[in-house]
């Protein structure tokens, strides 16, 4: 297999183009003004979005059809009609998916050992400030319509490119991605591989970030996926270990760069024996492999200092500096650790 078809079926929502329709009984679908392109597919002119709208309602019992827009009367790729009714409800937000300008906010994660910066996490922003989409909800929206592999893709070139002129050589960049959108490891990651020669991106300073929502069946195509990284020079790591798919039981498995224990088992564990003993006992296993450990979500003095006393190498929080453009942080580790 040398192609995917998951990573780029998309198109513009027009004013005025052609509608093509593809279907296995075309015939009984179309109305006059359509002309057969071949097999199964037809095209007709559309001079509104209106109209547009009409033919999915008049298709909308349809079970086997396909649908796309295009300027001219060559198409590409026709999509399902579920997904592509949702991208029409959406068409502003899947137009921002497809071409929006986005960039990445760097959070810092520091040493616990040395108390120096050690990388930076890139979390991805709208780059207009009067365009207020969340992650959250483009994500939401890229996988309804099938369009998370593209703003995956996208989101990483933001991220790669925060880089220039932000950190420096030798320091880190932790990149989340969805396994989910990586259907072909050998080729939907090609254009990440491009993207770091075209920048001129050391790859050992890339740690590529396993970042899911729900649980991973296939753990195996996962291992595919991170090998492929690892493969090419970079770093990865899981996150959010100790919750949904991520159990130290994956740890051996996966053979990880770098774990990320769940922010759950940070919150206010100077308070909480039973999340030490999981805090321990997490560091243990990692170490144990060769893997660094991060803690996230430290917000307060007394967290940090138990986890750099169980023997985490790596922190991330507020407490340390909170997402930015800027690649400024505080270090309130060393000015108030007991140590």
């Amino acid at each position: 297999m040398n192609s995917c078809i998951h990573c780029g079926i998309s198109f513009d929502f027009y004013n005025k183009g052609f509608i093509f329709i593809e279907s296995k009984q075309i015939r009984q679908h179309i109305t006059s003004k359509y002309q057969i392109s071949g097999g199964n597919i037809a095209y007709a002119p559309y001079s509104s979005l209106d109209t547009v709208e009409n033919e999915l309602n008049r298709l909308s019992h349809v079970s086997d059809i396909k649908i796309g827009l295009s300027r001219s009367t060559r198409h590409e790729r026709l999509i399902d009609l579920k997904t592509f009714k949702f991208r029409f409800q959406e068409k502003e937000t899947v137009n921002f998916i497809q071409h929006g300008q986005l960039v990445s906010h760097l959070q810092p994660i520091v040493s616990l050992h040395s108390k120096e910066v050690y990388g930076y996490e890139s979390l991805l922003r709208t780059k207009d400030s009067e365009i207020s989409y969340s992650p959250m909800s483009l994500f939401n929206i890229a996988a309804k319509t099938g369009l998370h592999s593209l703003l995956d893709q996208r989101a990483r070139e933001a991220a790669i490119k925060a880089r220039d002129g932000n950190i420096p050589i030798g320091k880190k960049s932790f990149i989340n991605f969805l396994p989910s959108t990586i259907y072909n490891p050998d080729f939907c990651l090609q254009h990440t591989f491009k993207l770091v020669e075209k920048y001129k991106v050391n790859p050992q300073d890339l740690v590529f970030e396993v970042v899911e929502t729900e649980k991973i069946n296939d753990v195996l195509h996962l291992k595919k996926v991170l090998d492929r990284y690892k493969k090419e020079g970079m770093k990865v790591a899981l996150d959010d270990v100790g919750s949904g798919y991520s159990t130290l039981d994956m740890l051996e498995l996966l053979r990880p760069d770098y774990v990320k224990i769940d922010r759950s088992y940070v919150t206010n564990c100077d308070q909480d024996s039973t999340k030490q003993a999981f805090l321990k006992e997490a560091n243990k296993r990692a170490h144990a492999l060769g893997i660094i450990t991060l803690a996230e979500g430290i917000e307060r003095i007394e967290e940090a200092q138990v986890c750099e006393s169980l023997g985490y190498d790596l922190a991330q929080g507020y407490l340390f500096g909170k997402p930015s453009e800027t690649t400024k942080w505080s270090n309130p580790v060393s000015a108030n650790s007991s140590n």
